[in-house]
């Protein structure tokens, strides 16, 4: 099972326990599916480079998270339900890269 990151743009104004509610239900669809969280971050609050537009407004500020899985290669059809969720700006899920590449390249 391959490392993913999926990274979340919350509103600035959603509150703590809704965001932790949002992370928990997604680690539940990463344990229903035989998954493994191996990492949560939270980025605080960052300026955007550009506004993003919703139902409710311009948003120039996010709450950003990323959360670390080990999950099957078919869980990114599983997030769908993201796209309804009025809490979020934006969410991504890329596969990880880990810190290797921060190294550069070895010299035999």
């Amino acid at each position: 099972m391959p490392l993913y990151d999926v990274v979340f743009m919350v509103k600035k104004g959603v509150d703590r326990r809704s965001v932790v509610e949002l992370l928990s239900r997604l680690g539940q669809r990463v344990y229903a599916t035989k998954g493994v969280i191996t990492d949560v971050k939270s980025f605080g609050h960052v300026n955007l480079a550009y506004p993003i537009k919703k139902r409710d407004g311009r948003h120039n500020e996010a709450q950003m998270l990323q959360m670390t899985v080990m999950v099957k290669t078919s869980f990114g059809e599983q997030l769908s339900y993201l796209n309804q969720d009025e809490r979020l700006l934006r969410w991504l899920l890329v596969k990880s890269r880990g810190d290797e590449w921060l190294r550069g390249p070895s010299v035999a």
